[in-house]
């Protein structure tokens, strides 16, 4: 595997010219950083979230993505000019995607190591900031939809640089295959139950795992 590209970017607040009908802050919109950058157990030097309920956080410091995807997106969307960073996330990674990066997985880049803690439940703001309604039903149908990182160990990392895989704990549960157990959660409750006693999985989305609706009387 290796690091094809590192983005950050600070939330920002867009749509006050009248591109957007009310003006929002998001932290899409993530630039190419060149040259070493520092990652912290929070996040990478120059990042930031928007919505510190639901992104940001020791289990979610660095969102990454497969750089397999974006040729797929370029002709799907006739977008050629579709850019690393355009799903916000931070690492875009050649040789990993959503079926052969599991939960747990350890990882090696530069002078840090991470830990894959959840996959990432893509929101609206996909479609918001791109200002294409269906972008965000594409991404969730054809499960390119990321996955976040926990830091294990600071330190500096640089694109171009090689990921080594140092452990897989549970192959059992690939990034996929735990979103496929969080959507399927109703009718099949016990996978969802499998999943949630995963230890490295992420506390928020073993919370959703095993969240339970009340019936509506």
């Amino acid at each position: 595997m290796r690091l094809s590209s590192i983005q950050v970017g600070k939330p920002r607040l867009i749509g006050e010219t009248g591109s957007e009908a009310t003006p929002w802050t998001t932290g899409y919109g993530k630039q190419r950083v060149l040259g070493p950058v520092l990652l912290r157990s929070l996040n990478l030097e120059g990042d930031g979230q928007a919505d510190a309920r639901s992104h940001g956080g020791p289990d979610m410091a660095v969102l990454a993505y497969g750089a397999g995807h974006y040729p797929l997106w370029r002709v799907e969307l006739d977008w050629p000019g579709l850019a690393h960073g355009a799903f916000a996330e931070n690492f875009t990674v050649e040789g990993a995607d959503e079926d052969s990066t599991c939960i747990g997985d350890i990882w090696e880049v530069g002078e840090a190591q991470l830990q894959v803690s959840e996959p990432r439940k893509p929101c609206a703001n996909i479609s918001r900031f791109w200002h294409r309604d269906d972008l965000l039903r594409r991404v969730e149908s054809t499960g390119r939809i990321g996955w976040y990182m926990r830091v294990v160990r600071e330190g500096r990392v640089e694109a171009g640089e090689e990921i080594r895989l140092l452990a897989r704990p549970h192959p059992e549960w690939t990034v996929a295959l735990a979103m496929e157990a969080r959507v399927n959660k109703s009718r099949d409750p016990a996978t969802a139950r499998r999943l949630a006693e995963c230890p490295a999985l992420a506390a928020d989305f073993r919370e959703k795992l095993l969240e339970v609706k009340a019936r509506a009387p």
